[in-house]
């Protein structure tokens, strides 16, 4: 007889940047997380990055962070109100796939959008769901836009 012990496979994990695409995918997690009895972790990561622009502002790394949680919560009122899911959201300072990589250790599924605000116009799939779809624990979804 083996026991199991949680490795938190009943949540599944969804990239979100405020993008479409990202809210077509998170739409799509919360129904998947109802059909399967699971919880949603969304992350919305930044890289650490300085910029100055002018006339010399400096927007520190507390400034995407705050960026980032409005654009979790926002999110997480749009889908609590459409659907009972259990939702957690993360603000995470580290390149997107990377975050996205690291969280899906022990996850049930990853789902990103295939185009986020970056990237090229008209490719099919963004570096970000690319790097996530090679190198995830676990299986990944990719929605596509609604075109």
């Amino acid at each position: 007889m083996t026991s199991r012990t949680d490795t938190g496979a009943s949540r599944i994990v969804v990239g979100f940047d405020g993008s479409p695409c990202s809210e077509r995918a998170l739409k799509w997690a919360a129904g998947e997380a109802r059909a399967h009895g699971a919880r949603v972790e969304v992350i919305c990561a930044w890289e650490p990055v300085t910029r100055v622009a002018p006339p010399f502002f400096v927007y520190a790394d507390e400034e995407f962070e705050a960026e980032a949680r409005s654009i979790l919560d926002a999110a997480a009122g749009r889908v609590g109100a459409d659907s009972p899911v259990e939702l957690e959201t993360k603000a995470v300072m580290a390149h997107p796939a990377a975050a996205l990589i690291e969280a899906s250790r022990g996850a049930l599924l990853v789902v990103v959008g295939s185009r986020g605000h970056g990237g090229v116009a008209g490719t099919l799939l963004g570096s970000v769901s690319q790097r996530v779809a090679m190198h995830a624990y676990c299986p990944v979804v990719i929605v596509r836009a609604d075109d």
